[in-house]
C-alpha cells in the first residue's frame, strides 16, 4: 500500500532552537522527512541537512514526515547515549498541538489503548488489545472552532503514529491526516511537536523548548 507516492521536501532554512556542544533542538517543517527513506529520491531529510553544519549530529527521536515542530539531536556518540536513555525512561516531557474532527468530550481526558502494527497495511498501525503495547496519551481541548477541536496532546509513551491512531480510535482524527483520517479536510497535518522538556545529562540544567505552531 503506497500511501505517499512523491517525496517534495520543502526548500526552507533550517530553523535551530538551540545549540550547544553536546544537542540541538530543530524546528522541523512539514512535508521533510526525519531521517532518510528508501531510494534516491527520499535521501533529503532533516538530519542530512544537519550534517552539513553539524557533522556530530545523532537522531535520538523520530516525528513523521507530515508532523512539523520540535526535534532533538544529540551531538557525540556520548550524549546520544544519555538522550536515547531520558526517552526510553520518559524523562522527556512532549506536549503536542493538533486540530481533530468534532467536539472532543471530555475537555480533559487520556486514551489508553494498546497499539501494534498492522502488517498486512503498512505502514499503519492499528488498536490491538490481544497484541498491542501499552500506548497512553493526554488530552485537553484548547478550543472549539467551525465544528473542530484544538487540543493538546500530551503522549506518556511514544508508539509511532500514537497520537493519530488515538485520536482517530475514538472518532476524533487529526485534520488532513493520510493514514487515518483523510485528507481533503486539510492543506497539511494538523499536528506540531510544540515542547520539550528535560533535563540536561551534563549540566543538570532544566530545560524547556517551545515552539509556536502555524496553525
Amino acid at each position: 500500500m503506497n500511501f505517499f507516492s512523491t517525496y517534495n521536501p520543502p526548500s526552507t532554512n533550517l530553523h535551530i532552537i538551540y545549540a550547544d556542544d553536546s544537542l540541538l533542538v530543530v524546528n522541523k517543517p512539514e512535508g521533510l522527512l526525519a531521517v532518510p527513506g528508501r531510494g534516491p529520491e527520499k535521501q533529503d531529510s532533516l538530519i542530512s541537512r544537519l550534517l552539513i553544519d553539524f557533522p556530530d549530529a545523532l537522531v535520538v527521536h523520530r516525528l513523521d514526515m507530515s508532523t512539523s515542530g520540535i526535534m532533538l539531536f544529540a551531538r557525540g556518540d556520548r550524549m546520544q547515549r544519555q538522550l536515547s536513555k531520558l526517552f526510553s525512561e520518559r524523562n522527556i516531557a512532549k506536549c503536542y498541538v493538533a486540530v481533530v474532527e468534532g467536539k472532543l468530550e471530555p475537555e480533559i481526558g487520556e486514551v489508553n489503548l494498546p497499539i501494534a502494527a498492522d502488517w498486512g497495511n503498512r505502514p499503519l498501525r492499528k488498536v490491538d488489545p490481544a497484541s498491542g503495547r501499552h500506548s497512553l496519551t493526554r488530552f485537553r481541548r484548547i478550543d472549539f472552532i467551525d465544528g473542530n477541536s484544538r487540543v493538546e496532546l500530551k503522549p506518556v509513551t511514544g508508539r509511532t503514529h500514537q497520537l493519530r491512531l488515538h485520536m482517530s480510535a475514538i472518532g476524533h482524527p487529526i485534520l488532513g491526516d493520510a493514514l487515518y483520517g483523510k485528507t481533503s479536510n486539510a492543506t497539511r497535518l494538523m499536528l506540531h511537536a510544540s515542547s520539550l522538556e528535560f533535563v540536561h545529562p551534563f549540566s543538570g540544567q532544566f530545560m524547556c523548548f517551545n515552539c509556536t505552531s502555524v496553525f
